[in-house]
């Protein structure tokens, strides 16, 4: 204990090992559905469902341990939500490719991110971003990631007419998942106003609890140990279609979405916790997005979509988590989760629904640190936070927040505040678009 404490410098960073445990594990409860859903998603491409599991467990471990050890911060990785719906609705069953083709696209980008990331490319894109918009990113995912919470708890409900309405919460009859996303929030909600630690991990298993009468709560029925295997899935790449345009549009696909949503993660989580520099940069951040790239390249050789930061680690950053160790716990926990997968997968979204918008409350506060006098500045901030929930995507928020910085400048005659990386990154997005 003594030597996390001492290679974490948990009192340097004014935390505790109490502290980063609960915030890890925290970390993991919000983001423990990737194990239930990822499997489900590609398997629709074919891919086996069990091995998947494993894969999605055991990436997971490999990334967040690189970010434990090596970035040292509180952030955790899995196979991103969106990368993996485009790895099976449009490579696999849109444009009529094999998922190991689409394996072979996730493999060749994590090799590309260790380049980048190797000759910090990357870390330039990050660093280039101008400081408002990086707080305004904070904003933006607290927004996004409130919405995830309300529309996983069914509180907010498509509509035909409106597009979103508000679901039947008070309707127990029709879902009970509403009312136990309340019940947990509100116990949540009334312990962060009361200071108690482990507040947000409380009303989970409130929540959780709650569930079990409601028929929300599935407890299993046959508590299986050993995790299926991974042969059906492991190394199995296809290399006879690499230099083809598909593959240079779906590489290019997935390393643009993977840059930007790992991007607007690490910003904007660090935002909230204060871990940004005097020059608005996040620490470590090459580190950081090695263990991205990492993650992604062992993803590949396992058999699952890009890995990423999840922005759910704000959920640990909220409960104190400042170090590697809350990354740390969150690792040991994905590899516990192979072993005890049913307990874990029991926990609903509707009760980890609530520490999403909760969180997504707490990731709001930058929003005081973000200049708002000038309209230069005013209109790319506006456009970064509101496009992403609106577009139920991160990057998208970064792109129409950076072209309006840009555009903005221009047209007003002070491009001279915009910095050569910034003018290249907004012709990537532009040329993105017509990709």
């Amino acid at each position: 204990m003594k030597f996390l404490e001492n290679y974490f410098k948990l009192s340097e960073n004014k935390t505790d090992f109490k502290t980063e445990l609960i915030a890890g594990f925290t970390t993991f409860m919000t983001m423990a559905y990737i194990l239930a859903v990822n499997p489900q998603i590609l398997s629709a491409a074919g891919m086996d469902k069990g091995a998947v599991f494993t894969a999605t467990a055991l990436a997971s471990v490999v990334a967040t341990l690189v970010m434990a050890f090596y970035a040292k911060l509180p952030f955790a990785l899995a196979p991103g939500m969106g990368l993996n719906a485009f790895f099976t609705y449009t490579v696999v069953l849109g444009m009529g490719h094999t998922w190991q083709f689409a394996l072979t696209a996730v493999f060749i980008e994590g090799i590309i991110f260790i380049l980048l990331t190797f000759f910090n490319v990357r870390e330039l894109i990050v660093n280039s971003i101008p400081t408002n918009i990086k707080h305004a990113i904070s904003v933006g995912i607290g927004l996004f990631i409130a919405f995830i919470g309300l529309k996983n708890a069914g509180i907010i409900v498509s509509n035909e007419a409106t597009f979103v309405s508000l679901g039947k919460i008070t309707d127990v009859s029709h879902s009970a998942a509403p009312m136990v996303t309340i019940i947990s929030f509100l116990v949540a909600g009334t312990l962060l106003a009361l200071r108690v630690k482990g507040a947000l991990l409380i009303g989970i298993l409130v929540g959780t609890l709650v569930g079990i009468p409601l028929n929300i709560t599935i407890i299993p029925s046959s508590f299986e140990v050993a995790p299926p295997s991974l042969s059906p899935i492991f190394m199995k790449f296809e290399w006879s279609e690499i230099f083809s345009m598909d593959m240079v549009v779906v590489c290019f696909t997935f390393l643009f979405v993977d840059m930007f949503d790992t991007v607007g993660t690490l910003i904007g989580v660090s935002s909230k916790a204060n871990l940004l520099d005097s020059e608005g940069r996040v620490p470590r951040v090459k580190e950081a997005l090695m263990a991205d790239a990492i993650g992604t390249t062992a993803g590949a050789m396992l058999g699952t979509s890009t890995v990423t930061t999840y922005v759910e680690s704000a959920a640990g950053v909220a409960e104190g988590g400042r170090t590697g160790l809350t990354a740390l716990t969150t690792a040991i926990l994905f590899l516990l989760a192979l072993l005890f997968s049913p307990i874990f997968l029991m926990i609903p979204s509707a009760a980890t629904a609530s520490a999403l918008i909760l969180v997504g409350a707490m990731m709001m506060t930058p929003i005081k640190n973000i200049d708002l006098s000038d309209y230069t500045e005013l209109i790319p901030v506006f456009f970064t936070i509101v496009m992403m929930p609106l577009t139920f995507s991160i990057s998208d928020g970064i792109i129409f927040g950076v072209l309006s910085y840009v555009l903005f400048k221009i047209l007003s005659g002070r491009f001279k505040e915009v910095s050569l990386v910034t003018f290249i990154v907004a012709i990537l997005f532009i040329i993105k678009f017509y990709l």
